[in-house]
Order: structure tokens, then sequence, then C-alpha cells
């Protein structure tokens, strides 16, 4: 089914654009959930590979695309705040997400209701 917009009262198409720009949002906040994630999986695993190794290994860390001499314990406590900081973004980001997802569910039933509405 299509919908002509300027067939709408301008409530209505007030309402479209609305839910237009949560999908928006929403596909924007997806996208960053998932950069997010990947980036915690990494640190995951960067933390998981710290701890096998003896203290007096040497180690390296990327910076700006060059590799620097570091000392194990220091990496290690960097990608653990990492880790935690990460977690800490995705927290929000999945509630903004669950919001979101309510506010398009509750404005596609609001414009449901009056398009029925119009109709009849």
């Amino acid at each position: 089914m299509s919908i002509n917009l300027d067939d709408l009262d301008e409530e209505v198409k007030k309402k479209v654009m609305n839910l237009q720009n949560l999908s928006t949002t929403m596909e924007f906040l997806t996208n960053q959930k998932i950069q997010l994630e990947s980036a915690s999986r990494e640190a995951e695993v960067a933390i998981e590979e710290l701890e096998k190794i003896n203290p007096d290994e040497v180690v390296y860390k990327s910076i700006g695309g060059i590799l620097v001499k570091s000392e194990k314990n220091r990496l290690l406590e960097e990608k653990k705040s990492l880790k935690t900081t990460l977690e800490m973004r995705l927290k929000t980001i999945e509630s903004k997400v669950q919001r979101t997802k309510g506010q398009i569910e509750s404005l596609r039933k609001s414009i449901q209701s009056d398009l029925q509405n119009k109709a009849a």
C-alpha cells in the first residue's frame, strides 16, 4: 500500500516524517552498536592473549600504524580499561536502541490509527 503524503493532513505528515527520522536514527544506532561490539571483542581477544604470555616477554602495541614496545602489565591494564569503556558505551547504545524501537512502534500504531480513521 502506497501513501501519498500530499493527501495527508499536517499532523499525520509530521508523524510520518518523524517516523522516517526515527528509522534513520535506528540505523545509525545499530551501526554504532555493531562497531562497539566488534571493538569489544578485539579488546577481549587482546586481553586473553596478554594474560597467556610471561610478564618478561616483549610486547608491542600499535600506535598510528607503527608498533611500539610496551610493558605487558601496562598494556593489559589499557586493554581492560578500554573494554570497560566499550561495555559502558554499548549499554548506553542498547538503551537508546530500545527507546527508539518503542518510539517507532508507538508512532507506527498512531499513524495506522490515523489512516484507518481517515479511510472510515
